[in-house]
């Protein structure tokens, strides 16, 4: 699996820590708060996208117009940082994974669609940034997953070739980026995205990390 791999490139939210279902909380309180009705069924046709332009697709179809976009981003993001702050938690297998690549001199980023407070958030508590060699967000990027963009910062940062990289990704989207990067792609999906076709196009497919630690 890592024939060739000098550098692992870690999507965040649901491969690092567990945050969908805060991102769902925090989303379905907040756009129902603004009169928006949300399930959790319209949480899951954006995974992977920037917040922002889940915001913007939601605002769009609802023709909302008492609140910015950018006002509501805030709202969100501030109340699903205080939700990891109390409740986040890594995935199985994450801190294991970066110690293993760690003491195996693999260079390691992270490469997340969210913003760079959530990132600082996550990281910071819970006290993982020492592992990584580089930190990317696709924030101030022009486009989001599945534009390969934030990946491709990753290898620069890094120095290191795309083709040098083996991305891990829970999402389509985030799949579709890393192999437009020209990257190789393990895919660790939730449970019930398990039996996805579109996660064809990944290199491979693993229940978690956990996993991964016992054939790495």
């Amino acid at each position: 699996m890592l024939k060739g791999v000098k550098a692992i490139i870690f999507d965040m939210d649901g491969v690092i820590i567990d945050s969908e279902p805060l991102w769902r909380r925090a989303m379905i309180l907040s756009f129902n708060e603004i009169g928006i009705p949300f399930t959790e069924e319209e949480c899951r046709m954006t995974t992977g996208l920037r917040f922002i332009e889940v915001a913007e697709f939601w605002f769009t179809t609802h023709n909302v117009t008492h609140m910015t976009v950018f006002e509501f981003d805030h709202l969100v993001i501030s109340r699903l940082c205080d939700l990891i702050i109390k409740e986040g938690k890594l995935m199985k297998g994450v801190e294991e994974s970066l110690i293993h690549f760690k003491k195996h001199g693999y260079k390691i980023a992270l490469g997340t669609s969210s913003n760079v407070r959530l990132m600082d958030t996550v990281i910071d508590d819970l006290g993982i940034r020492e592992y990584f060699d580089a930190v990317c967000s696709a924030e101030h990027l022009e486009y989001g997953k599945p534009h390969p963009e934030v990946f491709l910062n990753c290898a620069k940062e890094l120095n290191v070739k795309p083709t040098e990289c083996l991305v891990i990704e829970d999402s389509v989207n985030g799949v579709i980026a890393a192999k437009a990067a020209q990257m190789k792609v393990l895919v660790v999906p939730e449970d019930e995205n398990m039996h996805n076709p579109k996660f064809a196009i990944a290199d491979y497919k693993l229940s978690s990390l956990v996993e991964f630690l016992e054939i790495a």
